[in-house]
């Protein structure tokens, strides 16, 4: 899977899952992600997916997750934390993602 913001295309390394198969199944989805924290953007689905929560004790730069049933998380930042969350994926170029953190609101597109 791949997820496009603004005009730069990353690839995601994804975790084997229900929620993942479900959201790749829903292709392509369009997203405004607002931020929070100055850590992370968030966005919410119209429609629910199947949770698989576990407690995090690390987010890592680059993590994708899911909050909740509906709620998609992109971590710019690594930090630690006591909130369960579905894991979904990995951004693979991390290191550009440094950008997002100086926007407030992002437009994404998740695609295959």
């Amino acid at each position: 899977m791949n997820i496009i913001i603004g005009k730069q295309l990353f690839q995601i390394e994804l975790v084997s899952n229900q929620a993942t198969k479900e959201l790749i199944a829903r292709l392509p989805i369009n997203l405004k992600m607002n931020d929070l924290h100055g850590n992370e953007k968030y966005a919410y689905f119209s429609e629910i997916l199947p949770t698989q929560e576990e407690k995090v004790d690390e987010i890592k730069k680059g993590d994708i997750m899911l909050y909740g049933s509906d709620c998609l998380v992109l971590f710019y930042k690594t930090f630690s934390t006591n909130y369960s969350y579905t894991k979904i994926g990995k951004v693979k170029e991390v290191d550009q993602l440094d950008f997002i953190s100086e926007i407030e609101t992002i437009n994404v597109i998740l695609v295959k």
